[in-house]
């Protein structure tokens, strides 16, 4: 029974990791009208490989086991179906003769094409026939392997309608006629906004995840900074924000280590062994910041960097600039006026000038009503002031809304302070 966890375990790593990859090779190579087939493609790939790879058969390569079975199917796919220019216009010449199809499949196959085509998909995905929230949507499922759920979650909003907008833009794909080409330069920065806030909530859902037993999910924070390693990489797509972004994530993947104890319990920022923030990538995140202040450009990104900027050089939490912080999110909600970041700029207040200021903060926010952080955010100010009836309320509102057992857990032990 291990043994199969194990391999599932596996199985689910290599998905997230690979299935974007593939998906989008094969989706350059059948045309992106064929979205569907190239997804159906892969996961017949992930099944066969849970089904052959067994108890003992693992291979060596998985990776290079599952590109092989990838092409293979894909191969055969286009045997059966003859009409190359229909499927993939730029490439029905090489896909018409025995001795070309082969090589060709496999060429796309290689390190440096799947970089290129996860950039032509990203940007595919993000075209602007397709609504924004839309087009984030698809990213998230096609290229960053999220569920419906997580990325409802990231919405705030719920399954049936992320469902309704991922097959809305995959009826525009189709009506439009949209392909995976690079976009004109100036289309392509506007373009750029929809791909980075795609990876901002693939690495959010990693850095506080949905999933019921894992608060925690490196690899999703690993994919995001990958992928946007590729963006920050390209001459095209290397804007200020792509790199004000990448520094975000540095500095808040610096700190996974120090989010847990040794039994799997929440440590908060307040209570959090410095020493374990990995120093190497609070670095990386101090180095991309000063490439993203060239030319001079101010994003949402560049503000959220900062703040994470002043939490990772602080030698302490009570040492943190948290006048700085708070004046910061005040500049972030003039740009980005939305209830969450509302309620990180009342929490900065608290620090920053007093917890009845922003207690009082807190509760004037509306569209957090289902949001467990938010009810979590108002108990800890009344724990804090020593109104634990009031903090036990709301704690006890924040538990219902939950489903994450390390934050029950949490959740659970502040109760029982009150």
């Amino acid at each position: 029974m291990k043994q199969q966890t194990n391999i599932n375990q596996l199985v689910d790593h290599l998905f997230r990791h690979e299935s974007g990859k593939m998906v989008a090779v094969l989706s350059r190579l059948l045309g992106l009208q064929n979205l569907e087939t190239a997804q159906d493609i892969v996961q017949d790939t992930l099944l066969q490989a849970m089904n052959t790879w067994g108890f003992k058969n693992i291979p060596d390569n998985p990776q290079g086991w599952l590109y092989r079975v990838a092409k293979n199917k894909a191969v055969d796919f286009l045997r059966r179906r003859k009409k190359f220019n229909a499927i993939s216009p730029q490439y029905a010449y090489l896909l018409e003769s025995e001795y070309s199809l082969s090589p060709t499949v496999k060429n796309l196959f290689l390190e440096n094409e799947i970089q290129d085509s996860q950039l032509r998909m990203m940007f595919a995905c993000c075209h602007p026939s397709i609504p924004e929230e839309s087009q984030i949507a698809l990213t998230l499922k096609t290229l960053c392997g999220l569920s419906i759920h997580e990325i409802a979650r990231a919405f705030l909003t719920n399954d049936e309608t992320i469902s309704k907008r991922i097959y809305r833009a995959k009826e525009k794909i189709k009506t439009e006629k949209i392909e995976m080409d690079v976009p004109p330069a100036d289309e392509l920065r506007h373009r750029l906004d929809a791909v980075l806030k795609s990876l901002y909530l693939l690495f959010n859902e990693g850095y506080n995840s949905s999933h019921p037993d894992q608060l925690i999910r490196e690899d999703l924070c690993e994919e995001a900074m990958r992928l946007c390693n590729l963006i920050t990489g390209h001459p095209l797509t290397a804007f200020p924000r792509s790199k004000a972004l990448l520094a975000l994530m540095c500095f808040q993947a610096s700190r996974l280590n120090a989010r847990l104890d040794d039994k799997g319990n929440i440590i908060v920022l307040k209570y959090q062994d410095r020493s374990k923030w990995y120093r190497p990538l609070v670095q990386k995140g101090f180095d991309f910041m000063d490439a993203a202040a060239e030319p001079f450009e101010a994003s949402t990104y560049h503000l959220e960097a900062a703040i994470a900027s002043l939490h990772a050089a602080s030698p302490s939490f009570e040492q943190t600039d948290w006048k700085s912080i708070y004046h910061l999110y005040e500049m972030l909600y003039q740009m980005q006026p939305n209830p969450v970041v509302a309620m990180n700029k009342a929490i900065a207040s608290a620090y920053a000038f007093n917890k009845q200021k922003a207690l009082e903060e807190l509760q004037q926010i509306k569209g957090l009503e289902q949001h467990h952080l938010y009810y979590a955010s108002i108990g800890e100010m009344y724990f804090d002031l020593q109104q634990k009836e009031n903090a036990k309320n709301y704690f006890e509102k924040a538990l219902r809304l939950t489903n994450s057992r390390r934050e029950q857990q949490f959740l659970l032990e502040k109760i029982s302070l009150c």
